[in-house]
């Protein structure tokens, strides 16, 4: 099992309410339930306020690096994460278990 982590921050001036990052979650809410190698999924907002904090986080698990590697190249997961390059950075980690 591999979970899937993606940090996002969004860019200097960039504020959650914009229509465009309220389309950016309603695109990863919408991913839930679409793409079959998803065993999990959960994104939202931080409710953390601190300096070194990221805004918004996407937590799911696939089943193998192959999973991965199909979610990743999904056209849905590319089309959202596509709207979130438009306003903030992100990070990722993947953690194999």
């Amino acid at each position: 099992m591999i979970r899937h982590l993606v940090l996002f921050k969004l860019d200097e001036g960039v504020s959650r309410d914009e229509p465009r990052v309220v389309a950016g979650h309603e695109a990863f809410a919408a991913l839930d339930g679409v793409i079959p190698e998803l065993k999990s999924w959960q994104c939202g907002w931080n409710i953390t306020v601190r300096d070194i904090a990221y805004d918004y986080a996407i937590v799911c698990d696939v089943e193998d690096r192959d999973a991965l590697q199909r979610y990743i190249a999904h056209p849905d997961h590319q089309a959202a994460a596509g709207r979130w390059r438009e306003f903030a950075t992100w990070v990722v980690a993947d953690l194999e278990s």
